[in-house]
């Protein structure tokens, strides 16, 4: 599944984190509030993953710079 799905999104129990080449070079700072961020509205992601634990699920985000110009509008 590449694309945000809210019921199976209530039962994440992990979430990772990893960045498209897009993105650039960013602080370790910058890059920890964008990853908290993404993950509290993974409804703005362009490319979300679902995979199965065996607690619940894992998503994974992949960051674009689309989805950091969505994160600043979002505020």
């Amino acid at each position: 599944m590449n694309k945000y799905d809210p019921r199976i999104d209530a039962l994440v129990m992990e979430t990772r984190t990893s960045w498209d080449p897009s993105v650039g070079t960013l602080s370790d700072e910058d890059r920890r509030w964008v990853a908290k961020s993404i993950h509290e509205q993974p409804q703005l992601a362009t490319h979300i993953a679902y995979e199965r634990s065996h607690t619940g699920f894992i998503r994974s985000i992949t960051v674009t710079l689309e989805d950091i110009q969505r994160l600043y509008l979002a505020r």
